[in-house]
């Protein structure tokens, strides 16, 4: 047992010197937030990358958390091209639950092991400024509320944090130029990020295994893929897929070098994506130039 950790850790050296002082921004979210045991080994992944000389950047939304609140408060919660219609009223539940609630959570998940993440909303600094989003219907606009799109970053604040060897905790609520406040969707807000940081990785934890190649009919994975390519395929994924592929595209063509989407429900996904040799998950990466190009 002792030599097969030896060699795990040997294996992870190359990583390990290719990553060290990369910025790695990860997009938290699904089963691996709401379930314990998967919150505390999300937390040891992420502390695990500060002590290795990675500087994480968390992007968190709370979909089941703010589901639950408004349930509670009897307020309804419906849905148009699959996104959240959010009237002011909605808007005050989502700020509260994003911001109070599972950034606060977060953050002490992490800081158990010391002090290292600070929490931040996107209104904070201006660190996102959005506009608001329309969602399309039948080839019409549809107005579906605070519903934003991202239009700015300004990640001065996120870079002091990590400079200063803080792990930044980001929700994914944005300002308006006017100072209206936006619901944004949360693996949005993180390829937006992502490429403002100029990040190495943007890695987005989800509740599959990846991209299936021939969904439903199989569930084999495709270990990589260039943008053009998934280009092609967004329009034929399932809705869930949608906005997740979406950012690995948006941080790919943005200059990051390489998106992946992950199964947070696997135990330490974090670390055996970016430590190990066969990795796991899908990745995008930028299209392979062309020959005389």
């Amino acid at each position: 047992m002792t030599l097969e950790k030896a060699q795990t850790l040997i294996e992870a050296l190359p990583w390990l010197a290719r990553f060290h002082g990369a910025t790695i921004v990860i997009k938290y979210g699904g089963h691996a937030m709401t379930e314990d045991h998967l919150r505390a080994h999300f937390a040891d992944d992420v502390v695990f990358l500060r002590y290795a000389g990675l500087r994480p950047v968390i992007v968190h939304g709370g979909g089941p958390q703010i589901n639950a609140h408004l349930d509670r408060l009897g307020i309804e919660s419906s849905f148009t091209a699959g996104l959240r219609v959010t009237t002011p009223e909605a808007m005050q539940v989502v700020r509260m639950v994003l911001v109070g609630q599972v950034n606060r959570d977060v953050v002490a998940a992490i800081n158990r092991h010391g002090p290292f993440a600070v929490g931040l909303s996107g209104e904070d600094a201006h660190l996102l400024t959005a506009e608001r989003k329309h969602a399309m219907v039948d080839g019409a606009k549809v107005d579906i509320g605070q519903v934003g799109e991202i239009v700015r970053v300004d990640a001065d604040t996120v870079v002091a944090l990590l400079d200063n060897g803080r792990i930044p905790v980001v929700s994914s609520i944005a300002r308006g130029e006017d100072g209206t406040v936006y619901n944004v969707n949360a693996d949005t807000a993180a390829a937006a990020l992502a490429v403002a940081l100029k990040a190495s990785k943007l890695i987005v934890l989800t509740d599959v295994e990846g991209l299936y190649a021939d969904w439903p009919h199989s569930t084999d994975v495709i270990s990589t893929i260039e943008s053009s390519d998934l280009a092609e395929l967004l329009p034929g994924l399932s809705a869930g897929m949608v906005p997740k592929m979406e950012a690995c595209l948006t941080a790919v063509r943005g200059g990051v070098p390489q998106a992946h989407v992950l199964d947070g429900r696997k135990p330490h996904a974090v670390l055996l994506e970016i430590f190990t040799d066969e990795g796991i998950g899908t990745m995008v990466r930028p299209d392979t130039p062309k020959e005389g190009a």
